[in-house]
């Protein structure tokens, strides 16, 4: 019932990135299936209904996290259905949200990581290791997403003004700061990409060794392959070095509501979990430093 307008919904008015709406997409067939399986249709569909959808999910293995994120789009779905007039009820309305333990964010030492970076900025000798050494300089040195890494453009830099301007979550813009370390090293950058590759006019910031537009998985891997090399940790994924980048601010006296801007996030709460992370090192410092710890 209406999920390709749903979908452009999406897509257009709550402008969700393509991963999302790809989510949504994947939950709504599920929900599907089930409905098939049940005999049922969605204008049918009540509260007892949903309550079996949602326990079978349970009783098939998936955390309370994945059940929630469902919850989630068949949330949004039923608002929408009810909004265009195609149903009376929303039967989602009396569904709660179940209780999830709060992960901290995973850090790499940032001690480590400052040594590692010093590292690659010795190796520098073609353009692919340059490349490279710029990722992990822009990641942990801006804290932005993956995602917002691939959409930089060179002429999103402002080398005067020493910021970047970056398209966020939902099309949003914000400005990050780059230090003088980056600024010298973007322009290195710059200057090796265009010695590289004459005829090329891709605008973007980060490209292959071919030239061509960078991708999701060579951040990564370039991430994970680094980070191996001081942390044995089970993710070593391009967040990492965001949420490295926020505790660290926070660690050495950063304003809660800056570090928020910063990382683009839209309200406070998600900025929020970093103070535990700098709890937690607190009590280590101190279970560490002091006699009667």
């Amino acid at each position: 019932m209406l999920e390709k307008e749903f979908i452009r919904y999406l897509q257009i008015e709550k402008r969700y990135s393509e991963h999302t709406v790809i989510a949504y997409r994947h939950e709504l067939e599920m929900f599907q299936s089930f409905l098939n399986v049940e005999g049922l249709v969605l204008s049918d569909v009540v509260y007892r209904d949903l309550r079996h959808y949602f326990a079978q999910m349970m009783e098939s293995g998936k955390n309370a996290s994945s059940v929630n994120r469902s919850m989630s789009s068949l949330r949004t779905y039923f608002k929408f259905l009810q909004r265009e007039e195609c149903l009376d009820k929303n039967p989602m309305t009396l569904i709660k949200a179940l209780k999830t333990a709060k992960k901290l964010p995973v850090v790499v030492e940032k001690e480590k990581l400052v040594q590692l970076l010093d590292h690659l900025e010795q190796e520098k000798d073609d353009f692919e290791s340059c490349r490279n050494y710029l990722v992990m300089e822009l990641l942990f040195g801006t804290g932005i997403r993956l995602a917002e890494l691939l959409k930089i453009k060179e002429q999103d830099i402002d080398f005067f003004n020493k910021n970047i301007l970056i398209l966020g979550k939902r099309s949003k813009e914000r400005l990050v700061p780059i230090n003088d370390l980056l600024v010298k090293e973007l322009k290195n950058y710059l200057q090796q990409k265009a010695s590289q590759f004459v005829d090329t006019n891709n605008s973007l910031l980060i490209v292959t060794k071919e030239g061509k537009p960078a991708y999701a998985k060579l951040i990564y891997d370039i991430v994970h392959r680094y980070l191996t090399l001081i942390s044995t940790q089970g993710k070593r994924s391009p967040h990492i070095l965001r949420h490295t980048f926020a505790t660290a601010l926070l660690d050495n006296g950063a304003d809660l509501n800056a570090i928020k801007e910063l990382l683009g996030h839209a309200g406070l709460a998600a900025t929020q979990v970093y103070t535990h992370n700098s709890a937690e090192r607190l009590k280590s410092i101190y279970k560490q430093a002091h006699p009667k710890a």
